[in-house]
């Protein structure tokens, strides 16, 4: 083994403890090798995207888009510890993903069954008075679409291989199925209905102190230092450049459009190809193993635009991640 290729490995590895938790590598086991039968294909659309390097431009993208709503904002500002704990909290999103992509049916059930759980005991109220709850299914739609319409655009943007209209399309009708069983409503399953949904919740959408708050922390002050703040300033300005142009006023962030096509662009495709290539050096699981009675998938059906794609890169949801 080359000195490259122990660095590459030890880096991997850095970052997927970092991603998936203390215990990723036994999570990864037993996401991906588990027998039994899952909710969507091997090679599926949702697969293919929640298992590609874009996945960290669209997650940051996701976090910027959600917070511009009121209430979800105050949901999260005063239940949620990402300030002191923001490893802790990527780590179970990464993993929630994960399970309800890639692992066995009952492990994506008991994941969504624990988000509901902990759901229902969250509500509260905005600073002037308006009230939220966490299993609002309003709420859950809106978060829905902000993370599918993030995770989408950044991997049509960025993604190693971008989905054709057919697959985008599977994409959206796949991911539904969970956010349905989270209890989100009137989900969108088609690229024309994510755009009618966005439309839809706009005006809902404002510039908050806490929204600035969360944003100050994601852009500014995040949890890295030293070489790794450099690369996660590339990361920052690809999640920004691929933003609606309309999020930058209640944002506080500048709009330069020009500056975004090029320089932004140029950003999401370095550093997506850099954690590709670090999270390549990770030791990879194997496939499922056969269930019982040879299910390995769900009856979803939208994968055949998806080129028969499977995870095989190490990315934060894919067999290199939880």
């Amino acid at each position: 083994m080359t000195p490259m290729t122990v660095a590459r490995r030890r880096l991997g590895d850095l970052l997927l403890a970092r991603v998936a938790g203390d215990d990723a590598d036994a999570a990864r086991s037993r996401i991906h090798t588990a027998p039994g039968p899952r909710w969507f294909p091997t090679g599926s659309a949702i697969q293919r995207v929640h298992g590609d390097a874009s996945m960290y431009v669209g997650g940051l993208r996701a976090l910027l888009l959600q917070s511009l709503h009121p209430l979800a904002m105050a949901a999260v500002a005063d239940h949620s510890n990402y300030r002191e704990d923001p490893w802790g909290r990527l780590a179970r999103t990464s993993t929630f993903l994960a399970e309800t992509t890639f692992a066995r049916a009952d492990d994506a059930e008991r994941a969504v069954a624990i988000v509901r759980a902990v759901h229902r005991h969250i509500s509260g109220a905005t600073p002037d008075g308006r009230p939220y709850r966490a299993d609002d299914p309003h709420l859950l739609t809106w978060v829905h679409v902000a993370e599918v319409d993030s995770f989408l655009t950044a991997h049509q943007l960025y993604g190693e291989r971008p989905l054709d209209a057919p697959g985008a399309d599977a994409y959206l009708a796949q991911a539904a199925e969970v956010a349905r069983r989270l209890g989100a409503e009137d989900v969108p399953t088609t690229r024309a209905e994510l755009a009618a949904a966005l439309e839809r919740y706009r005006p809902e959408l404002e510039r908050s102190d806490a929204a600035l708050e969360a944003a100050e922390f994601l852009l500014h002050r995040p949890p890295v230092t030293g070489p790794v703040r450099a690369g996660y300033a590339v990361l920052v300005r690809a999640a920004v450049a691929s933003l609606p142009r309309w999020t930058r006023e209640p944002l506080g962030l500048p709009d330069h459009p020009l500056r975004d096509a090029t320089l932004g662009r140029a950003a999401g495709h370095t550093v997506t190809r850099a954690f590709r290539w670090v999270m390549g050096g990770v030791e990879p699981v194997g496939e499922p193993a056969a269930s019982a009675d040879g299910a390995a998938a769900s009856s979803s059906d939208g994968a055949a635009s998806a080129d028969g794609a499977g995870a095989a890169d190490a990315q934060p949801a894919g067999r290199g991640g939880a």
